[in-house]
Formats: C-alpha cells, structure tokens, sequence
C-alpha cells in the first residue's frame, strides 16, 4: 500500500456544472499554422427533482404532513413540515389540500429515502391556479439568467425581495442564487425577459451561521488530519461524523454512522459500504491509519454526510 502524509492543499468544489478545457494544439508540420486558444464551456447541470401531480391523499403526523401525489401511473409521496415554502403560482402563500395540481422542487443533492413509491421532502411547492402567473424555480448566473439562458430578470422597482424566511433582500442578493421567481409575462427572446413580481432567494448564507462554521472546523481537520493512500486522500470518520451531529457506534469490523432515517455502515479492508438496505462504493478501503481512528475516503464525506 503506498501511504504517506503530505502537507495540506487548498480542496475545491464544483457546485454547478462541469468545466470542459479542449487541449491547445498545433500542426508541427506546418510552420504557419496557428496554436488552438483553450475555451471554457460552462455545461449546467441537474439542480432541482421537479415532481408534478395532484394532491390524492394528506395524512398528517405531529410535525410533517405526507401528501400523495398521483402523476398518470406514477406516484410520489411529499413530506411538507411547517417551514416548507407553498405558495400558488401568484407568488401567493398557500396550504396544500386534497386536489391541487402541484409542482414540487427538491434539491437534487439531497438524501433520498431509498422506498417505495419514491418519497421526497421538497424545498418549495408550486400550486396551479387558474389566476394569469408563472413561477420559475432554479440557478441565476450573475446577470440574472438561469441555467439554460432561457429566462433573465429585470428587477423593477415594485419586485419584493425576500429570503426563504420572509426577510427583504437587495437585488445584488440575487446573484448566483437559487431563486423562485414569480411573473406573469415575458419578451419572446431568448433568453426570455421579465420583470417579475416577487423574487425568493432559497440560500441565504446569514441564515445559518452555526452550519457555517461547523464546516469551517471540517474543512481544518480535512487539512490537518488527512493520509493519502494511492492517490485518494483519506479523513477521520469519527471526528467529521460526529461534527455534523451523526451518531458513530464502533463495531468489530468498522462503524455504524446514523442520522435521522440516513445509516451508513462501515467496513475497514472493503470498498462496498451500507448506505440504509443498499450497497455503495468507495474509491479506497476505510482503514485504521493511526491507533483507533478509522479513516475514509474524503468524496465519501462530501457526498453522503455533508
């Protein structure tokens, strides 16, 4: 096993799309011929699960409402607590009943229960109404196009600017956002232009500011506390787990890591791991690299705990 400790580099991440850079070349038999100039090509990719349906049945529990939304033959099941964002097409605050057509966008990234019908916990719910109204819910570069270049926004001196918690924004909070748009018309170009009614932005960095700083304390013990082990670079599980609030029970073979409905289960010397009744892989074997400290790999972290 080639294994060393090496110092700390800077770890980046790519939150939206993928960066394709051709390779400059040139004809060597050819004297004259000129040298290719690199391009970067910005390719978005997939932000938000969009699931569409009507309201078929509400069961309610102390703290979460489980809407079934049927789609043709296809079901889904959304689980709406009371800080879920409803509002209809209007930009208007609703509460979902029996019948509504709905529009639920999740984001892609988080954890999905791994049951049947497929089960989702939405960050905000669109509902139809007949009234004249549009809503578009994604990614806004910095001049206020989404992700496919079909719609920019024009903010007009009566568009309401509000965070996720009902608090006003300034339009330069916009930018680089998730946002919910509301507006009821558009220029045929492309992209599409609009002034729209009310604009919310999905995060907003000031509403957490523990989360913050919890990942800043991560991010040190990634740079500090690490191993490389043929070329994948390998962090504490217990220390990182347990900061971001997941419960670590040791076993004779690895660890149980548990959150919530989330259980991951660890095995030192196996690259397969449990994630809840499945099986995933992992780049290295989790290993003991110093006396009682089980190491991972560091994607695992950043796709499955963060």
């Amino acid at each position: 096993m080639n294994m060393k400790k090496i110092a700390p580099v800077a770890m980046t991440a790519l939150l939206f799309g993928s960066v394709v850079i051709p390779v400059a070349s040139a004809n060597e038999n050819q004297a004259d011929a000129q040298q290719q100039v690199p391009q970067i090509q910005i390719d978005p990719v997939h932000i938000f699960n969009n699931t569409y349906g009507t309201v078929e049945k509400v069961n309610s529990s102390e703290n979460i409402t489980y809407f079934t939304v049927q789609d043709g033959d296809q079901t889904n099941i959304l689980e709406i607590s009371k800080d879920t964002l409803v509002f209809d097409n209007t930009g208007k605050k609703v509460e979902l009943k029996k019948g509504d057509k709905i529009v639920a966008y999740t984001f892609a990234n988080k954890p999905q229960k791994l049951i049947y019908p497929p089960q989702f916990n939405p960050d905000v719910v669109i509902v139809e109404t007949e009234e004249a109204g549009f809503a578009e819910v994604d990614y806004f570069f910095e001049n206020l196009t989404n992700t496919y270049d079909m719609l920019q926004l024009t903010i007009g001196e009566n568009t309401e600017l509000i965070n996720s918690k009902g608090e006003k924004v300034a339009a330069k909070d916009l930018i680089e956002k998730n946002l919910v748009v509301f507006y009821t018309a558009s220029t045929k170009s492309i992209p599409a232009q609009t002034t729209p009614s009310k604009v919310i932005v999905l995060d907003d960095e000031s509403e957490n500011p523990t989360e913050n700083t919890v990942e800043a304390e991560i991010a040190q013990i990634i740079a500090k506390d690490y191993y490389e082990v043929d070329g994948t670079k390998m962090v504490p599980l217990r220390l990182i787990a347990e900061k971001l609030g997941y419960k670590v029970e040791s076993t004779s073979k690895g660890a149980i890591v548990s959150k919530g409905n989330l259980s991951y289960t660890i095995t030192r010397g196996e690259k397969m791991f449990g994630y809840n009744k499945a099986l995933r892989p992992l780049n290295a074997a989790p290993a003991f690299l110093e006396a009682y400290k089980t190491y991972v790999p560091v994607e695992f972290v950043e796709e499955y705990l963060k």
